[in-house]
């Protein structure tokens, strides 16, 4: 009850503009780059003649799932370019557009974690009206390879497990060194990020189909309502982000002396609104100093 209650305060103090804002790019964010990257694999043309294995488009053009690792892989990593350089800058410390990276970026302290649980619901939804909106202009069934993430022939679930995770801790390791103010690479954050996913999906596309993010997973998911092996793109991506998390701040970056330290943070993290926490992705403060007034940039 004293959960619910807390979360109830935070969420009543929570609906501010900026706060309003920032939920509004996530889902607007999260739809228009999976949109892109679904579409992707699922618009393209197999050839000009009508083909009896393929459906038809309203012009009469062959369409099937691109199986191209470089098509899919230049797809998702641009489109995530352009829509976190476009939203990025207009909400309170970015855009995340992906379940794993508020998952770890709240296990560091960086957001509240109640902001990370409505981001994370955003983002959700954006990856299920991404996933409705291309089925719905589209005559390629989402079902299809590629579309809907399956391991590949004579992959285990635990091998796929293990690749998920590499793949997703090298993005977040990336999300976490280009978010530091005083990172040389801050204003390039967008394209390392991009980059990073382009980079996965080129090395796992033909083993797990690349996810990396469970929202691209859920909503393809959700419209065939086919969730086998559903486990592995939520375990594996969220794993390696709080690996990477935790790799950071203990050993990389260190912040906290102890586990207790950690402890008291996030106690009082989880007592803060939306208004008063954190508004950029690192905290500058060496281990040791005073927290940062609410409301401060970190």
């Amino acid at each position: 009850m004293q959960l619910l209650s807390q979360l109830t305060a935070a969420l009543r103090k929570a609906w501010t503009p900026s706060f309003l804002r920032d939920v509004l790019c996530e889902f607007l964010g999260t739809t228009l780059f999976l949109f892109a990257g679904l579409a992707s694999v699922v618009l393209w043309p197999a050839d000009l003649a009508p083909a009896a294995n393929f459906p038809l488009d309203p012009v009469g053009l062959a369409l099937k799932c691109s199986s191209s690792p470089l098509h899919v892989a230049l797809g998702f990593g641009l489109s995530l370019v352009l829509v976190t350089t476009c939203l990025g800058p207009r909400a309170s410390g970015g855009v995340h557009l992906n379940p794993a990276v508020s998952l770890a970026l709240a296990l560091g302290l960086r957001v509240s974690p109640w902001r990370a649980v409505l981001y994370i619901g955003v983002q959700l939804l954006g990856g299920i009206c991404a996933s409705a909106t291309l089925h719905g202009i589209s005559s390629a069934p989402l079902c299809g390879e590629g579309a809907l993430n399956q391991l590949a022939p004579g992959v285990y679930s635990s091998q796929a497990f293990a690749v998920e995770m590499f793949i997703t801790f090298i993005l977040a390791l990336v999300v976490f060194a280009t978010g530091r103010p005083e990172s040389p690479f801050q204003q390039l954050g967008p394209v390392a990020v991009g980059l990073s996913v382009t980079v996965g999906h080129l090395v796992t596309m033909s083993y797990t189909g690349c996810e990396m993010n469970p929202s691209r997973s859920f909503g393809p998911a959700v419209m065939a309502l086919n969730f086998k092996n559903q486990w592995v793109y939520w375990a594996g991506p969220c794993a390696g982000a709080m690996l990477a998390a935790v790799l950071r701040d203990v050993v990389l970056r260190p912040r906290w002396g102890c586990l207790r330290d950690w402890l008291l943070e996030f106690r009082g993290a989880v007592l803060l609104s939306p208004r008063s926490e954190p508004t950029s992705l690192e905290h500058t403060g060496a281990p040791g100093d005073p927290p940062p007034q609410p409301g401060a940039r970190m």
